[in-house]
């Protein structure tokens, strides 16, 4: 089941995430779509506990995280704190923190490669726990970025169903970055349509709106709503 943020945002938003959520309503109504269609994962890597929780106050209840190590670092004692959050993890994923990422997170956004599918599958099977999975298309085939080719995607995607058992919600792409981003979002949406697939991670800061046209389902903000990063902590 696709999550969205129903909680309103608070009147004294953090002005960031306030501007986000007008350029969401905005985008949505420009692309004549529900803005309950849309899910805005506030991206919190290298950001602490207290840079978090004015933007879970005003109202953010879904974010998102590259490593689960930094992850496992901060977010038990948030959700704790604060009962109903959503995690995803929108960074790559290694098959031996398959169990931790199970463990804690309620989406991962980087299914990529068969050995993350056979350690999903085991973890999912031994903890009775299913997170929405997304498969990771690598739009641009760029050597150095992770992701499934384009022409392998199809087959990638029966395997993950077929042979590993697992229940793929949508695909995410990150376009490379010196290019325009809707051909990339175009190429994703048009593997998910043909796969059966509604949801699409899909857009970051700089192009999240573009990528709401496009039909994404979930946009991952982050500098946006946080401003400039920090040095994550050793």
């Amino acid at each position: 089941m696709m999550q969205s943020r129903t909680t309103p945002l608070a009147a004294d938003s953090p002005s960031g995430l306030a501007a986000v959520e007008q350029e969401i309503v905005r985008a949505c109504k420009e692309a004549r779509r529900d803005r309950a269609s849309v899910t805005l994962i506030a991206v919190s890597k290298t950001f602490a506990a207290d840079a978090i929780s004015p933007i879970i106050d005003a109202g953010q209840r879904v974010f998102g995280e590259n490593r689960v190590q930094e992850a496992k670092g901060k977010w038990p004692a948030l959700m704790q704190s604060h009962p109903g959050l959503v995690l995803h993890l929108i960074g790559p994923l290694q098959s031996n923190k398959a169990k931790e990422a199970v463990a804690l997170f309620d989406a991962i956004h980087s299914v990529d490669r068969t050995s993350i599918c056979e350690a999903l599958a085991k973890e999912i099977k031994n903890q009775g726990k299913q997170p929405e999975l997304f498969v990771q298309i690598n739009t641009g085939e760029e050597p150095q970025k992770a992701g499934v080719a384009p022409p392998d995607a199809d087959a990638f995607i029966a395997a993950c169903r077929d042979t590993y058992g697992l229940s793929i919600s949508g695909l995410m792409c990150i376009p490379p970055v010196d290019q325009a981003p809707a051909p990339h979002f175009a190429l994703c949406a048009k593997i998910a349509a043909r796969n059966r697939l509604t949801g699409l991670s899909m857009g970051m800061s700089a192009d999240f709106a573009t990528a709401i046209q496009m039909g994404a389902t979930h946009v991952r903000v982050g500098s946006a709503i946080f401003g400039t990063r920090t040095a994550p902590h050793p």
